[in-house]
């Protein structure tokens, strides 16, 4: 099924951890739409900034640690020099997997290494409020624009199954809306567009690596790039500032379906994790 993409052109974005996974399916999506896309991560980035030309806008690959603060302030440097604007930031670039035994993935949280407290807040949700520090003069100067941030979960009901992970993922949640409550008197927007159950090149070779197929309600990465797309170009954009929903969500209020045609549904916790 072909999708009918929101025209983006002149557009300058820039989406963080871009080089494979949700990150490249949001530059992908916002290729699409003719936007001139900033293609961050530590490998790869140059593959998918062609990507992104691939499919009618203009990838730059640009390689960033987003744990390094000074590399971070340099991107955003760089984007002000070589474009001049910035109006849409995704800020996706997260690193609290790292260092992680998905074995005691459930744990009690008495078990869990204190290290994996340090890299789901300092390695990972710091990511985002970094991002957002740097990017925010850019998005100020013009009184318009838009920050997503994904990782976040749209059920405060639910339990994510490891106590660091969803407080971290919490965390993110609360971030939207105190971004969103600083630069709203700006214009500026800030929105979270959260990923269900995603065919990431990670969840399918782990399925492959046992013989199987994900399931069919997962969802491709670039839905989630589909619903940044259509948020950056909706005339409403403040109204939805500080919230965050699924990507399937934006699905249905913007009308769009999957890179398959599908129809996405939000993902769901089992029945147990709800609090």
């Amino acid at each position: 099924m072909s999708w009918e993409a929101p025209q983006l052109a002149g557009t300058v974005a820039l989406v963080t951890g871009a080089s494979r996974g949700v990150g490249k399916g949001v530059a992908l999506a916002l290729g699409d739409a003719g936007a001139t896309v900033y293609v961050t991560g530590r490998t790869t980035v140059d593959e998918a900034a062609a990507a992104v030309s691939e499919r009618g806008g203009r990838g730059i690959g640009v390689r960033v640690d987003h744990s390094d603060d000074a590399q971070v302030e340099a991107l955003f440097a760089r984007v002000r020099e070589e474009s001049g604007r910035l109006d849409v930031v995704v800020a996706n670039a997260w690193g609290g997997y790292e260092d992680h035994d998905w074995q005691t993935f459930g744990a009690p949280f008495w078990e869990q290494p204190l290290s994996r407290w340090h890299t789901m807040f300092e390695s990972g949700l710091r990511m985002q409020l970094t991002t957002a520090r740097f990017a925010a003069p850019l998005l100020l100067e013009q009184q318009r624009g838009l920050i997503v941030l994904t990782g976040g979960w749209d059920d405060p009901h639910e339990y994510l199954g490891n106590l660091p992970y969803d407080l971290s993922k919490a965390g993110t949640s609360r971030l939207v809306a105190t971004l969103a409550h600083e630069l709203r008197p700006h214009g500026v927007a800030v929105v979270g567009v959260y990923p269900g159950f995603t065919r990431t090149e990670a969840v399918v070779g782990a399925y492959a690596a046992a013989g199987m197929e994900p399931p069919p309600e997962t969802q491709s990465p670039e839905l989630v790039g589909r619903a940044v797309a259509h948020l950056a170009a909706d005339p409403e954009l403040l109204t939805h500032t500080g919230t965050g929903a699924q990507a399937s969500t934006y699905a249905e209020r913007y009308g769009f379906a999957d890179v398959d045609g599908s129809t996405p549904t939000r993902f769901a916790m089992p029945p147990e994790n709800r609090l």
